[in-house]
């Protein structure tokens, strides 16, 4: 009977040994998703702080868009304009939807009346059920009231190519390029966009999407890619682990 326990004891024994394919796998995957987790985390605390300052410009008092001249960083400032909109000067954002439908935003130059400043001022979404036919934009007549906000420079993350497709005017893009906006119109632009915030005359669909991705799925994303490299670690040990060989326990 000892002698039948013994041998158990010894069949049971395990030694550590993954091989060193094994080793070489985990040990070039496990450090990549741990810096995946952390990377989702530092996105985290970025679109924390992109969200409060967007917050805070928000709640600001409007203001008129010739307090905006001149100064740095206007994004998700809100303004006040008054003033009319260019008939011609219209460009038809493409590949943005709302609810599941197609459609594109209008976007069209606005000169404020107080400053004699041109900008190009968002109006919102149109539906484009028919891909066949330019939808056709009316433009409001007469003095314009608009209750906007600057929406932040393209390259900080509004890149929403500027790629004409029709001659003429209006003008379908795929993406918000203000520089090669500027050139096309041959007006002198501010070179950031506004857009409207509440309704008016001039005012499209004003559902505006959100940001992209919350703070929220960035730290989700940051727990997904842990998770992963603890189950990489973990089975990295229970695969490493086997039994030793009788040849062995003998020597032993």
């Amino acid at each position: 009977m000892l002698k039948v326990a013994m041998s158990d004891i010894s069949s049971a024994a395990r030694r550590f040994a993954p091989g060193w394919a094994m080793t070489a796998f985990v040990g070039f995957f496990l450090p990549i998703l741990v810096l995946l987790g952390f990377w989702q985390l530092d996105r985290a605390e970025e679109k924390q702080l992109l969200q409060a300052r967007m917050d805070q410009s928000r709640s600001a008092v409007a203001v008129p868009l010739s307090t905006l001249q001149g100064v740095e960083n206007v994004a998700w400032r809100p303004v006040q304009m008054q003033g009319i909109f260019d008939p011609e000067l219209i460009w038809l954002l493409d590949n943005r939807t709302r609810g599941g439908n197609a459609g594109l935003e209008v976007l069209q130059v606005f000169i404020d009346a107080d400053s004699g400043t041109r900008l190009i001022v968002n109006r919102g979404w149109l539906p484009w059920p028919d891909r066949r036919q330019i939808p056709e934009v009316r433009t409001p007549r007469g003095t314009q009231r608009l209750d906007a906000e600057a929406l932040p420079p393209t390259e900080a993350g509004f890149t929403l190519g500027t790629t004409h497709v029709t001659p003429g005017w209006p003008k379908l893009i795929t993406r918000v390029d203000v520089d090669a906006m500027r050139e096309a119109s041959g007006e002198i632009l501010l070179p950031w966009v506004a857009r409207l915030r509440t309704g008016s005359d001039a005012a499209l669909t004003l559902d505006w999407p959100e940001l992209p991705m919350t703070s929220s799925k960035h730290t989700a994303y940051a727990v997904q890619w842990f998770a992963l490299a603890l189950a990489l670690l973990a089975l990295f040990i229970w695969a490493g682990l086997r039994p030793e060989t009788p040849e062995k326990n003998k020597n032993a």
